[in-house]
């Protein structure tokens, strides 16, 4: 949909931020074919949103900068989400005590857990308590906390001292962003949670949509070297996962 053949700078940011508010995210082929530019205006106009704290940059485009509430998060990737949380399936155990994020692609994997024998889930995401509820042979507890509205999730002092006091078998959970060396959080308060989460599991689990990879965001959580299994909706062979297979034992 050509909206014109070029726009001026200030007319392409206007359209540009409408969109990663609309729809928390654009892709640099579909901004320069709609604005009638090169991919390569896009991605300098994006990258100075970015310096401004606008937007976040990722493979391909960028990201709305900041929280994106639960469903904001949750009405995209929808069917790469649902392909990660099968990935991450098997390595549920069907009893025992194992910790789950507030991220939208754990709140899949909540979704289509199977009966088990008797698994308790402690979770800071308000959607995946719910989820859990009345799930054949699962106990869900909510960590208590004080309730981020922006993501769903329960936040602060209340959330670590409790994940402190008990531990898990693994921890399953997202993240806003990783690289090399760790994850990151949009919100220092939720990368907080995250290290809480991960001190007290045996096991790190986190699945990934591919555009989190080599990104960018506010607050570092996890050390990628904590992190066991790295589930993402891309083959494991990729070699966009090369980097991240020398430091992570599993990817699937």
């Amino acid at each position: 949909m050509n909206l014109v053949k070029s726009l001026a700078a200030e007319e392409r940011w206007t359209w540009l931020l409408e969109q990663l508010k609309e729809s928390k995210a654009v892709s640099l082929a579909d901004a320069a074919d709609a604005l009638g530019v090169s991919e390569m205006t896009v991605r300098r106009d994006l990258s100075g949103m970015e310096e401004r704290g606008i937007a976040r940059r990722v493979r391909g485009g960028a990201v709305y900068s900041g929280p994106v509430s639960f469903q904001g998060r949750e009405r995209s990737h929808t069917e790469e989400k649902a392909a990660i949380a099968q990935k991450l399936l098997p390595h549920v155990p069907m009893s025992g005590v194992i910790a789950m994020d507030s991220s939208t692609t754990i709140h899949r994997l909540a979704l289509a857990l199977p009966p088990c024998d008797d698994l308790t889930v402690v979770t800071n995401g308000l959607s995946t308590f719910q989820a859990l509820q009345d799930r054949p042979g699962v106990t869900a507890i909510l960590t208590g906390g004080a309730a981020d509205r922006r993501s769903d999730s329960l936040i602060g002092p209340v959330v670590t001292a409790f994940l402190d006091s008990i531990r898990f078998s693994a921890f399953f959970a997202s993240a806003a962003a990783l690289d090399e060396r760790g994850l990151y959080e949009d919100t220092l308060e939720e990368a907080e949670v995250k290290r809480a989460f991960a001190r007290s599991a045996a096991q790190v689990l986190i699945g990934a949509h591919s555009e989190k990879l080599d990104g960018v965001a506010t607050a570092t959580s996890v050390p990628l070297d904590r992190v066991n299994v790295l589930a993402t909706e891309l083959a494991p062979n990729r070699p966009d996962l090369t980097a991240y297979s020398r430091v992570i034992s599993t990817i699937l």
